[in-house]
C-alpha cells in the first residue's frame, strides 16, 4: 500500500502547517514502531461537531482533542482521525504550551493509538505520553515545532 495522507477540514480553516515535513515526521513515527503508513486522513474541526461524533460514534458526552478510527493492519497504519481545534486550543492555554505544539502532539497522539498505543488503562496514560513526548523531540530536531 502507497502512503496516503489527506487533510480535511469541517466548520474551521486549515491549520497553517507544514504538511509534508509533518508526512514525513509521521511517517519516521510510524517506522519507530515498526509500521509503514497506509491512508491516513485527518479532519480538522470544532467542538460542537467534535461533541455531536463522540457522542453518535462513540456513545460519550463530551468533548475531546481527538477520535481516532482504526483501520490498520499489524504492519500498516490506516484510519480517520478526527480532532477538534477548539480543544487543542483550549489544551494549550491550560497546559502553557504553543497552540501549534499541542496541534503536533494530537497530531502524532492520534497515529500512536494506530500503532497499538492506548492510553485509557491504569499506566497507559504514562506509556502514550513518554511516546509523545519521544516523537516531539524527533519534529523538535527538524524545527517544525
Amino acid at each position: 500500500m502507497r502512503m496516503k495522507f489527506t487533510w480535511n477540514s469541517e466548520n474551521v480553516a486549515l491549520p497553517a502547517i507544514d504538511y509534508p515535513a509533518v508526512e514525513a515526521w509521521l511517517a519516521e513515527v510510524a517506522g519507530m514502531h515498526e509500521r509503514s503508513i497506509g491512508r491516513l486522513n485527518y479532519i480538522f474541526t470544532d467542538d460542537p461537531s467534535m461533541l455531536d461524533l463522540n457522542r453518535r460514534a462513540l456513545g460519550h458526552d463530551y468533548f475531546t482533542d481527538i477520535i481516532t478510527f482504526d483501520y490498520s493492519t499489524p504492519s500498516i497504519v490506516a484510519g480517520d482521525m478526527y480532532i477538534s481545534l477548539d480543544t487543542v486550543a483550549s489544551n494549550a492555554e491550560l497546559v502553557g504550551a504553543t497552540y501549534m505544539a499541542e496541534l503536533h502532539r494530537v497530531i502524532v497522539h492520534g497515529l500512536l493509538h494506530l500503532c497499538g498505543i492506548d492510553d485509557k488503562g491504569p499506566g497507559q496514560r504514562e506509556i502514550m505520553e513518554h511516546n509523545e513526548n519521544q516523537a516531539l523531540a524527533r519534529l523538535s530536531k527538524s524545527a517544525l515545532s
